[in-house]
């Protein structure tokens, strides 16, 4: 343990004990963090699906308006009461999740954590890499994996240019994610204003091209059958990943307003925006992609949209990969492993999600990966925050961090109701009235924690830890 410490101190990102103070960065770089962390491609993936893209169920303007402002509000709730919990601590994910799930019952949510981040990191590698094929073409007429050989049809094959361009930013990306947060703050200083002028820009000449908002909106009207609450449930699905990796980079906040400043740079200001901007392409242009439009104006264009696609994707898969090792790394001390290095982790998740993303992962499985995301992965946060904001916040002390108990059970046999139940809501048992399933899932989580919490163990272990004190 004490050599694992070492080795985060020297590595300076913290990864097995609390951010100090004086190690807190300026609110200025990290609200930058979080607009380059908020531009991703989902944001527009998703006002694709709320517009019915490829011809699919999707919802009128009005209605697309409310499923994007209260999944993007209940996104900003989530991340910004963890971020308090990660900030008044000074935890990451892993540390904060000891107090509600155990010293090895973490290995529940930081696995799950860790095969999303991993998914997520992949997707967005497939994802530089498509545009990057679409802008250079298949001058080699070389195929390396074609997804209709295993049963994919409709699914562009992976030449070479595109698992080429796949395996270089995967590279790149990884090697930026080893660096750790002083490097993703600089790369989010430098492309965050741009790449949100370009998307909004975007927005104004769509919604020009289609005739001003009036005739937009009635354009619009036609889309129909999805249901508001499965399209909250396809905004939060898209993000609550990263609200609740939050945690990792709001521990090196100085105050809690640049917690809500942060979260609100991602989920009110720079998501929202891309979300009305794939919806505005979807119903216009029937593409949410505005790059692909940009690859068709001219070569000065798409060489913009290019860059600016691949920037803005480069923040944001810096933070999957760099929140990766901080889940893997503990969940494989809880496991008796030791001297868990950061760095080598962050080289072998990366080797494997660039691998992954060079073989199709984000054109064959992104779109079930996201649903099932949005229905079951919610109730991971909703232990943390039952017990650090309702049941006793009196025993989040450092001191006790390495006393924890091996296991949990109100965390781990809530977070197992709850994620059963976002399943079952998403694919078996739809809720009523349309209720987004994976906000449901996790609010029963929460309510079942706080329920069973003083029939468990639990209470008396708390209650000798903080005597203790």
């Amino acid at each position: 343990m004490e050599e694992n410490k070492q080795a985060a101190q020297q590595d300076g990102e913290f990864m097995l004990e609390p951010v100090p103070m004086d190690k807190r960065r300026s609110t200025y770089s990290q609200v930058n963090v979080w607009i380059g962390f908020g531009y991703v491609v989902t944001g527009l993936f998703v006002g694709g699906v709320l517009g019915g893209q490829g011809g699919q169920p999707g919802l009128p303007l009005g209605q697309a308006m409310w499923a994007i402002a209260l999944g993007m509000g209940s996104l900003f709730l989530i991340t910004s009461f963890l971020g308090i919990a990660a900030h008044n601590t000074g935890f990451n994910l892993s540390l904060l999740s000891r107090y509600s799930y155990g010293r090895k019952g973490i290995i529940i949510p930081m696995a799950v954590m860790a095969l999303l981040t991993l998914g997520w990191f992949a997707s967005i590698t497939g994802m530089v890499g498509d545009i990057w094929g679409r802008f250079i073409g298949n001058p080699t007429g070389i195929i390396v994996f074609d997804p209709a050989n295993l049963g994919y049809s409709g699914i562009a094959p992976i030449t070479l240019e595109v698992f080429l361009s796949c395996a270089i930013w995967g590279t790149v990306f990884t090697i930026t994610a080893v660096k750790g947060m002083s490097a993703i703050e600089w790369i989010a200083k430098l492309v965050s204003p741009l790449i949100l002028f370009a998307a909004i820009v975007i927005g104004i000449i769509f919604l020009n091209q289609a005739g001003g908002i009036s005739a937009f909106a009635a354009k619009a009207s036609g889309k129909t059958g999805l249901g508001l609450g499965s399209g909250v449930t396809v905004v939060v699905g898209s993000w609550i990943a990263g609200a609740v990796m939050g945690v990792d980079l709001f521990r090196f906040n100085k105050n809690i307003p640049a917690v809500f400043m942060c979260a609100a740079a991602c989920f009110i200001f720079t998501n929202p925006i891309l979300n009305i901007v794939g919806y505005i392409g979807t119903v216009h242009a029937g593409e949410f992609n505005y790059v692909i439009w940009m690859l068709g104006v001219n070569i000065v264009i798409a060489i913009f949209g290019v860059f600016v696609w691949t920037t803005s994707l480069w923040t944001t898969n810096n933070g999957e990969l760099y929140c990766n090792s901080l889940y893997t790394g503990p969940t494989l001390e809880a496991f008796g492993v030791k001297n868990v290095n950061r760095k080598k982790l962050v080289i072998i998740c990366g080797i494997i999600g660039t691998v992954l993303g060079s073989l199709a992962f984000y054109q064959i499985l992104f779109a079930s990966f996201i649903n099932v995301l949005g229905s079951m992965a919610p109730p991971v946060a909703a232990p943390i925050l039952a017990d650090y904001f309702v049941i006793r916040r009196d025993k989040y002390s450092d001191k006790l961090l390495n006393k924890q108990p091996v296991v949990r059970y109100a965390g781990i046999i809530s977070f197992a109701v709850g994620a059963l139940l976002g399943f079952l809501f998403q694919y078996v048992i739809p809720l009523p009235y349309g209720l987004p399933s994976g906000l449901a899932a996790m609010i029963i989580t929460f309510g079942v924690y706080v329920l069973i919490y003083k029939f468990t163990p639990d209470a008396a272990v708390d209650e000798s830890l903080v005597k203790s004190l």
